[in-house]
Order: C-alpha cells, then structure tokens, then sequence
C-alpha cells in the first residue's frame, strides 16, 4: 500500500497568548503530535485514505480538548465544522474538462471532518472564491448528488457504562490521550498513469493535510507549514502529491 505522510506542526503566530490562556506552557502546545497519513486504497473502489493521529503530550490538554465522542446518527454533510476541532485537507492540480486537460488551475477542493462524523467537500474556482459562507459544495458528477466521504475505523458504540469505563482504561494502557480518525475519498484512476488520480474532475497534484485542534475555546492550528497569519487556504504552503 503506498503511503504519504504528513507531520503538522503548530502555527506560532499567537502561541504564547494561547498557551497563556489555556493555563499551559509553551512546550506543552509544541508536544502537541499531529500527523496525518495519506494512502491509495481499494474500498471497494480506488480511494484517498486519510488517517489523522492526534497525541497530547499530557493530561490537563486532554482534559482540554474538545474531541467529540463518535455518533452514527450524525454522519452526513454539515457546514461551519472549522468552527470546532476540525480534521481538513485541501487538494488541488490539473482540471479535466471533456477529457482534456487544463493546466495552471486555481481551483481546488476543500474536506472538512469533524470526529462525531460529520463532514463536508467545498469547491473553490480561486483563492477562497466564490467567497460565500458556507462555501459551495463538492458535487459528484451527476452535479446535484454532493460528494462525500466514507469513514473507515468508526469507533464501536459501547452498551453500557461499564464498557466505557473498560474502554477508557484499555486505551489510556494502549495509548494515552491519544485520538484518531480515518475516511475514505472515492477516486477516478486515470489511464494516463502520468496522470494518475482525480477527485471528480481535479487531478491530484497538490496535497495539504491540516488540522484545527479546539482547546476549551482555544483554536489551534496545524499544518506542516504556515503562512503568517495562519491560511489553509493560501496553496503556496501545500505539498506535492506523491502517491
């Protein structure tokens, strides 16, 4: 299985501030451990995985983190998910457009997760344009069905509070203060192997795996790395794609 992966780090512009305003050192905010790993997979069709790995360095973040437990009932498309802990990735590269290709794009698509199982896709022609709030959505092909995501390692809802407890202390031997979720983009593959994959019509050339961690009221941003002020959006900070 080929495999991309992705260390994130904390933006520094407001660091201090923040780290004064959750009552914890700058150290702790720079322990933070955010890495996201991008793979091609079968499932059962070709699909972008994307696995984000969260570990806080200590228990008074933890004890902070706003990590919503996972909820079934919420899976589905939801707008304005960067206004909690949000799990992000942008995508952009050559447009196919009647099987031709256009070079030099600025458009790119948006993924947005949130860890109770919403999401959203967003399209953009340009540098955060269209400028609307909530941005347009990500169609499918069929351009009325939005596009969508597939999770993959949902968390199995546990019975009782027993379970829980149990649960709670196997994964803090396992892994302490330690977070992670993945999904599953359905991908076109290309026939021209230099062209390789495409999210509906975009190729991907261009990857940028970002996360936004809600401490109490608190965001903090990562990504592997950061404009000034802090800009996902701003592409000149994406990485190639190289799976």
């Amino acid at each position: 299985m080929m495999n991309q992966t992705f260390d994130l780090c904390i933006a520094n512009e407001t660091i201090a501030s923040d780290a004064q305003q959750l009552g914890v050192t700058l150290e702790d905010l720079k322990r933070i451990c955010v890495q996201v790993s991008a793979n091609i997979v079968q499932y059962p069709g070709i699909c972008l995985q994307l696995t984000y790995h969260i570990t806080l360095p200590n228990q008074m973040l933890a004890d902070k983190l706003n990590w919503p437990m996972w909820q079934p009932e919420q899976v589905g498309f939801s707008d304005y998910l960067w206004e909690e802990t949000c799990l992000e990735c942008f995508i952009t590269g050559s447009v196919i457009n009647s099987h031709a290709v256009t070079e030099h794009t600025t458009s790119y698509i948006e993924i947005n997760a949130n860890p109770d199982g919403r999401y959203a896709l967003y399209q953009f022609d340009s540098y955060r344009n269209p400028a609307t709030l909530p941005p347009a959505p990500l169609y499918q092909d069929d351009g009325h069905t939005r596009a969508s995501i597939e999770w993959t390692n949902k968390p199995k809802q546990q019975s009782t509070s027993v379970n829980m407890d149990l649960l709670r202390q196997l994964n803090t031997l396992i892994k302490p203060n330690s977070y992670e979720r993945s999904f599953n983009v359905p991908l076109t593959q290309l026939s021209d192997s230099h062209l390789k994959y495409a999210i509906n019509n975009t190729i991907i050339e261009q990857i940028h795996p970002c996360v936004i961690l809600w401490l109490d009221k608190t965001p903090l941003y990562f990504a592997t790395s950061h404009a000034s002020p802090p800009d996902f959006h701003n592409h000149q900070y994406w990485s190639r794609f190289e799976l």
